[in-house]
């Protein structure tokens, strides 16, 4: 068989890197639930449904659409807090037999809120939601709400045995009219029991309804959960809306005093509480102050309050109130700044109050208040419930500027990864603007709306973590980013957020890149002059006698030879590689495809040009061959049908779309050290064809790895994980690595030998575990011992010393593949001595990390120190999502072994 998965050997004579093989974990039902794909029951919306691959797919009728709408609109579009972060986010359904399809994911856990929007050639738009489906959000008529469910969210979900929900009707005492609130009652609630129950006030800013405490906040099921653990004060929650001409009188005299008479709840200030979200905060704080002592705890979720506190008051407040906590979200949040305000004012009037600290991670949401209220709840009428911010929440020193109207040309990053993009003033009579990036869960892309201010359009969002690129669509039309006058051979513009992901993607400092050069040269097949992209690793030497291996690596269609440069970000990862000694220094040429003989213009176009500017190889040793998609069919054609020329190959996302070619298996498998396929996953459209390939290959013969799926679609969040897997397995002399597999071990004392072994008995490493961290399910285990062997002399070796690195592979199992970013390590020696450095510690994802994705160094040695045997060891970790899916999953780590200078 010679189709494997990650990291799998493909033939036992060329795969000489040392494989600690099978590492697994088993996850049973007590640590994992199901996957998050499914939906918390039947959805409302019968234009929703789940894929088995756990892809939320809606599917409007066309006819149903223009029957809703009354006319056919230019376009239709599903909207919703989809993007990052909670993004409110637009995503097209472009019609397609007799619906509207499109399909989102895969989704996070959690709460979704979303509308279809038609619009109209004059961008007139208009949103509707499925008609059957029931009001899911009374102020917001056309939304509906989608619940992916998973242990990480499992405090929000709805759960046997809970308490009761009821309408409570009463008259304002302001306006005369009849009004309702919601109550909550806690399991086993009396009424006639002898003490009354505490309870708790929840307002509702000024464009919400009462209702959407419930809708969105989900009050009754995080209050369910809780006291299903033990966590919250058995008591009454009552939820309600109290704007208008008199706020104080209206939650005073209107809903206090109907929640007594209907419910057996406290009349005291030990037994009262009150807390809101922005308009309901101010109304809370406005009481707080006014009547202290009314409430003994109150909270403010994204609020303000207008005024100063007199030291009277301030007194009256402390000695009437057990607490007073202030919750406020990011940057984003309107209340960040009406928040600092709050806390200075609370501050100079000495006020006692507790701030949660601000939430990093989302702004002015209800992913921020209801966490936010899951933390109050669990606090009010208890006893040592502690008075800090939770943990991983920030302070609030100062107010936030946002950068001024007119500073910003390209988006301006802040230190926390807020991304502010503003538009020139060619667009001041544009009807909408907005941002289209592949931002979207697995890279799939996602418009999001800009907000007109003064003549330019402006969009504050995050925070964001990586590599992205987008451009403007404009009134329905796509826009390269004026500003961009870097980046101009291709149609979008890169944005990279430095933090915890993609560091591969980043740009290191000047002194340690590599160089990108511009090939000119003569294309007898387009008959044109042409250009290509060079890239030559820190360090390149011209004049080295030996030749230096070259990648020949191919755009896809509709791309040309800048798309790996300015998109893909293949400079940047090829510079990582080389400053961690985690690649074979080579040449990277990057042409352009769009010919009508592909193999014609490389070899007798391109590859001439290079080879006589630059110092690479020209036999199928030293030559590779990669590309995505059309660059995957060109590289696929050309490996098969030049069999001789390239010993390398990587296929990306592709397949012989059009036509199979004739060629002669025996000399593919000739000169072929690895080949080796990638594809999306089924969003990718070029999935099957891929599949298709593999299954061509199998069937003639033809030796091959497959990597695997690689989740997401047909992009290059995709392609460049492609190339991240592949650089590392180029060139890699079998006389310098070798296998578990082989067992190929040279024994100490015999002259000449730069040897590694692994003491592993075939069986693997595992891990054990789970242990629950809170963010995480924790495995552990240690690396079977390594042993290099340096016999070299100095004539042989020189100066060079030695370096072994490891990379991870995904673990998988029948429901789902976790990256190697979640795999960490502790490098050891095993005998320590002068010139024998461990390899620095590397943190998993979940850790803060980037895990082994990437190849992270277990130990180098100088020239003073390599002489010998080493042993190394290390203890590795895994960190896993909470939600990960129960059952056995497998993975790999590959250890190379190379001479460093």
């Amino acid at each position: 068989m010679t189709r494997r998965g990650p990291g799998g050997a493909y033939r036992a004579q060329h795969r000489t890197t040392a494989v600690v093989a099978g590492a697994a974990l088993a996850l049973g039902t007590a640590a994992a639930m199901a996957p998050p794909a499914a939906a918390d029951g039947p959805a409302p919306d019968p234009w929703v449904s789940v894929t088995p691959e756990g892809y939320h797919r809606f599917t409007v009728p066309q006819a149903e659409a223009e029957r809703i709408l009354g006319s056919r609109p230019a376009q239709v579009e599903l909207q919703g807090n989809i993007g990052p972060n909670g993004t409110w986010s637009d995503l097209a359904m472009d019609p397609s037999g007799t619906d509207y399809p499109t399909q989102v994911g895969i989704l996070e856990p959690g709460l979704y809120y979303y509308t279809y929007t038609a619009t109209w050639p004059d961008r007139t738009k208009k949103s509707f939601k499925e008609p059957t489906s029931p009001v899911a959000v009374t102020s917001r008529p056309t939304w509906n709400t989608l619940f992916v469910p998973g242990p990480s969210v499992q405090w929000m979900t709805d759960i046997p045995g809970g308490g009761e929900v009821a309408e409570l009707a009463y008259d304002s005492p302001v306006s005369g009219d009849a009004r309702t609130t919601l109550v909550w009652t806690p399991p086993g609630y009396d009424a006639a029991r002898e003490a009354a129950y505490p309870v708790l006030y929840l307002l509702a800013d000024g464009a919400q309804s009462a209702r959407e405490w419930a809708e969105l906040g989900r009050v009754p099921q995080v209050l369910d959960n809780l006291a299903a653990a033990g966590q919250v004060e058995p008591m009454v929650v009552v939820m309600a809306q109290v704007g208008g001409a008199d706020p104080r009188a209206e939650l005073l005299d209107g809903v206090v005093a109907a929640a007594r008479d209907g419910y057996h709840v406290a009349d005291d200030a030990a037994g009262q509480a009150v807390a809101g979200i922005g308009d309901g905060a101010h109304h809370a704080l406005t009481v707080l102050r006014t009547d202290p002592g009314t409430f003994s705890e109150v909270g403010s979720f994204s609020g303000r309050l207008t005024g100063s506190i007199s030291a009277t008051t301030a007194r009256e407040i402390n000695a009437g109130t057990d607490r007073l906590r202030v919750y406020v979200g990011n940057v984003l949040d309107p209340a960040y700044n009406a928040t600092h305000a709050l806390l200075r004012t609370l501050e100079r009037a000495g006020v006692e109050h507790e701030f949660d600290g601000v939430d990093p991670d989302s702004g002015g949401t209800w992913d921020t208040w209801r966490e936010g209220f899951r933390d109050f709840a669990s606090r009010v009428f208890r006893d040592g419930a502690g008075h800090g911010p939770r943990a991983g929440h920030r302070p609030l020193d100062a107010p936030y500027t946002p950068p001024a109207p007119g500073s910003i040309t390209t988006p301006h990053v802040d230190d926390d990864g807020i991304v502010t993009f503003e538009t020139g003033t060619q667009w001041a009579d544009a009807k909408d603007v907005t941002v289209w990036a592949n931002w979207a869960p697995n890279g799939a892309w996602f418009r999001i709306p800009m907000t007109k201010v003064g003549d330019r359009w402006r969009l504050a969002m995050g925070p964001l973590d990586g590599f992205y690129y987008y451009r403007y669509v404009v009134d329905g039309v796509d826009m390269k980013d004026p500003a961009d006058t870097v980046n101009t051979l291709t149609g979008v513009s890169p944005l990279f957020v430095p933090g915890e992901n993609d560091r591969m993607l980043g740009d290191l400092p000047a002194g340690d890149r590599g160089e990108l050069s511009v090939l000119s040269y003569d294309s007898a097949v387009a008959g044109e002059e042409r250009k290509a992209y060079v890239w030559t690793p820190k360090g390149y030497d011209p004049n080295r006698a030996e030749p230096y291996p070259v990648l020949y690596l191919n755009h896809g269609g509709g791309q040309n030879y800048g798309d790996w440069v300015e998109v893909g970000r293949a400079p940047q990862i090829l510079d990582h590689y080389i400053k961690d000694g985690g690649i074979v220094p080579m040449v990277v040429v990057m042409g352009n495809g769009n010919v009508p003989n592909f193999p014609a213009e490389l070899l007798d176009n391109l590859a001439p040009a290079a080879r006589a500017q630059y110092n690479i190889a020209d036999d199928a040793a030293g030559q590779a061959i990669a590309g995505l998609s059309m660059g995957a069919m060109n590289t696929l054609n050309t490996w098969l049908t030049r069999p001789g020329q390239f010993g390398w190959m990587g296929a990306f996302s592709g397949g012989l779309f059009f036509n199979t070619p004739q060629f002669d298996p025996a000399a593919v498998n000739a000169e072929t050290r690895l080949a080796r396929v990638y594809t999306g996953d089924v969003t990718d459209f070029t999935y099957q064809h891929t599949m298709n390939l593999l299954d061509l290959l199998e069937a003639n013969g033809i030796t091959h790895e497959f990597a695997g799926v690689t989740q997401g679609p047909h992009g290059f969040d995709v392609w460049s994980k492609n190339l991240v897997d592949l650089l590392p397995r180029l060139f890699r002399d079998p006389a310098t690595t070798e296998g578990i597999e082989l067992r190929a071990v040279v024994p100490e004392g015999q002259d000449g030998v730069l040897a590694l072994s692994v003491a592993d008995d075939g069986s693997g490493v595992t891990l054990e575990g789970p242990q629950h961290t809170g963010t995480a399910l924790r495995f552990r285990g240690q690396l079977p011992t390594v042993t290099v062997t340096d016999s070299r002399t100095v004539a042989q070796a020189g100066v060079s010393g030695w370096a072994v690195t490891g990379q991870g592979y995904a673990f998988e199992s029948d429901t789902r593949l976790l990256g190697a970013q979640h795999l960490g390590w502790t490098p050891r020696l095993g005998s320590p001595r002068a010139g024998l450095v461990a390899g620095e510690p590397r943190a998993t994802a979940l850790s803060g990390g980037e895990g082994l994705v990437v190849p992270g160094r277990l130990a180098s040695a100088t020239s003073e120190g390599r002489s010998g045997s080493t042993t190394i060891g290390a203890d590795l970790v895994l960190d896993v999502p909470v939600d990960t899916a129960p059952g056995s999953y497998a993975g790999t780590l590959t250890l190379s072994l190379f001479p460093v200078d």
